[in-house]
């Protein structure tokens, strides 16, 4: 902008030059050549206003295309945190689901085997029992067997 600024300055001094120039070459003619430079000299000047108006609203809009950027990255940057936040919470949820599931699962399996263990045990007893039933019947009928052997031999 200061580079537009010192054009404008050179510009408005040759303007000044150069009506002053005519001024003092036309020594009759003065006051219509000055008249005929005054009003160029403000459409030039008003020309030069509207044309830094216009590269000001340029730049502004380049500005504000800028800033819009800006916050869409900025908004964008918020989002991506936001969703690594809610993923990270996510997995920690699942990870402790799977966990407290692994231990239910762990200790289903452990009363079943318990469960087991003590059918087996009470199988093992029945059997036991009826072993010895099957083993006192056994010698009470050849006990029977005896004294009717022996009842019938003597």
């Amino acid at each position: 902008m200061s580079t537009d600024g010192g054009a404008r300055t050179a510009l408005l001094c040759l303007i000044v030059i150069a009506s002053s120039g005519s001024i003092v070459g036309c020594g009759g003619t003065s006051t219509t050549a000055s008249k005929n430079a005054e009003p160029s000299a403000a459409q030039i000047e008003h020309s030069e206003e509207a044309a830094d108006k216009q590269q000001e609203a340029s730049e502004l809009a380049k500005d504000r295309e800028l800033l819009s950027t800006i916050e869409a990255n900025k908004q964008e940057e918020t989002a991506e945190q936001t969703a690594k936040k809610i993923e990270a919470r996510a997995t920690a949820k699942a990870k402790k689901r799977e966990a407290a599931a692994a231990k239910k699962a762990k200790q289903k399996e452990k009363t079943a085997e318990e469960n087991i263990k003590k059918r087996e045990a009470t199988l093992k007893a029945e059997l036991k029992k009826l072993q010895e039933a099957s083993s006192k019947a056994k010698t009470t009928e050849e006990a029977e067997k005896r004294t009717s052997s022996a009842s019938e031999s003597g």
